[in-house]
C-alpha cells in the first residue's frame, strides 16, 4: 500500500465537495441495529459492559462483520511521516484499530485491536514487532482482540487506565504519563466521561516533522463525540476542552467511521454553515467509494462539529438555549452539551 501524506488532504476536500455523480448510489456507514451503544437503556449497558454477556455479543459482532466485511468496512489509507506509518485498520461494523510503526526500527504499537485477525494480518503484512496494546477503554469492540494479541507476541504490553476493567492489562497509565515504542512517544490523558477510565493517545510528532496525532477513541469522532455512558456532560465538556488543547493543526484519528451520520445531524442544526456543507459533500463522496474519512484536524471539528461549539452564539441560538444571568459559562456550555447529546441520540434512535 502506498502512503498518503496529510498535504493532500485539502485537495481530496475540494475534489469530494463538487458531488456525487449522477445515478451514484450512496453507501451507508452503518444499518439499523448494528451498532450496541444505541440508547437502549442503563440495564442493556451494564450487560454488554460488565458482564460475560457483552463479550458474547461482541464475539457474534466479529462473526457477522467478517462475514459482511471481509475487506473491512473501508478502504484503509496509510499516513506516512519520515520515520512513522499510520496505518488505520477497519474492523467490525464501523470501528477501527490504528497500526503506529516506527520505520527504522520496525517496532510497533496498536490502538484498539477490537479484531485480532484483521490486526494480526496487518502486522504480517508490515513485518514489523508489537510491542504496545494502547487501550482507550473497556468496551468490548475497543479491546476485544487485547488476550490473543498477546498470546501470539509474548513481549508486547498493554497499557490503559487501571480505573477501567481493560482486558490483558499489564501497564496501569496515570494522566499525562508517556510510554516509549522505539522513537514513538506516545502520551496517555485522562479523558472520562465515556467511561470512566477513558484515556486518548498523543503521539508526538515533532520528531518527524508531523503534527501531533490524537487517537481519541471513543470521545471524539469526526463532527461527533462519545456518549457519556459514565460521567456528567461537565465532565465530558472538560475532556472535550482538554483534547482541544492540543491545538488546532493536530490530527484526530477517532474510533469508528462515524463521520457522514454525524455530519448529517449537524447540518440539520446548523443550516448556514458553509465548512460544515463542504465537509459533508467531501464525506458523502468518500464514503461512496468506501474510503476512510479519517483523519481531519482539530482545526478544522472547531468549524463544523457541534460538540465542540457549545460556545458558538450561532449553535446556542439554533437550540434556542441562552445563558442565564450569572450562569457559569462553562455550566452554560455544559447545558449545551446535553441538548446537543440529547438530540443527537433521538436522530440515532429514528
Amino acid at each position: 500500500q502506498s502512503c498518503h501524506r496529510p498535504a493532500g488532504q485539502r485537495a481530496s476536500q475540494e475534489a469530494g465537495s463538487r458531488g456525487l455523480p449522477e445515478g451514484v448510489e450512496y453507501i451507508p456507514t452503518r444499518k439499523k441495529g448494528k451498532n450496541p451503544m444505541k440508547p437502549v437503556g442503563v440495564a442493556w449497558y451494564s450487560l454488554y459492559a460488565r458482564t460475560r454477556l457483552g463479550y458474547l455479543f461482541y464475539l457474534r459482532q466479529v462473526k457477522k462483520a467478517r462475514e459482511r466485511y471481509p475487506h473491512g468496512h473501508s478502504v484503509p489509507q496509510p499516513y506516512c511521516f519520515p520515520g512513522v506509518k499510520i496505518l488505520p485498520i477497519p474492523v467490525l461494523s464501523n470501528n477501527y484499530s490504528y497500526l503506529v510503526i516506527d520505520t527504522g526500527s520496525s517496532q510497533a504499537a496498536v490502538i484498539d485491536p477490537s479484531d485480532p485477525l484483521a490486526v494480526q494480518a496487518a502486522i504480517e503484512e508490515e513485518g514489523v514487532m508489537l510491542e504496545a496494546i494502547f487501550c482507550t477503554h473497556k468496551h468490548w469492540d475497543h479491546s476485544g482482540g487485547n488476550e490473543v494479541l498477546c498470546q501470539k507476541h509474548s513481549s508486547c504490553r498493554v497499557y490503559g487506565s487501571a480505573l477501567d476493567a481493560i482486558p490483558q492489562l499489564t501497564n496501569p497509565l496515570a494522566d499525562r504519563e508517556k510510554v516509549s515504542v522505539g522513537c514513538l512517544t506516545f502520551e496517555a490523558l485522562a479523558t472520562p466521561g465515556h467511561t470512566v477510565g477513558h484515556m486518548v493517545y498523543v503521539l508526538d510528532g515533532g520528531p518527524f516533522g508531523s503534527p501531533p496525532c490524537l487517537f481519541s477513541g471513543d470521545l471524539l469522532f469526526l463532527a461527533g463525540c462519545g456518549r457519556p455512558f459514565e460521567g456528567s456532560h461537565e465532565t465530558m465538556l472538560a475532556s472535550l476542552d482538554m483534547a482541544m488543547g492540543l491545538g488546532e493543526d493536530t490530527l484526530l484519528w477517532p474510533g469508528h467511521e462515524y463521520a457522514l451520520e454525524c455530519l448529517t445531524f449537524a447540518s440539520l442544526l446548523e443550516l448556514d454553515n458553509s465548512a460544515l456543507e463542504q465537509k459533508l459533500q467531501w464525506a458523502v463522496q468518500q464514503r461512496q467509494e468506501k474510503r476512510s474519512t479519517c483523519p481531519s484536524t482539530l482545526g478544522e471539528e472547531q468549524t463544523y462539529n457541534p460538540f465542540l461549539r457549545t460556545h458558538r452564539p450561532e449553535l446556542q441560538e439554533a437550540l434556542g438555549l441562552w445563558q442565564g444571568g450569572g450562569e457559569d459559562p462553562d455550566a452554560f456550555r455544559a447545558r449545551v452539551l446535553k441538548e446537543v447529546r440529547r438530540r443527537k441520540d433521538l436522530y440515532q434512535a429514528t
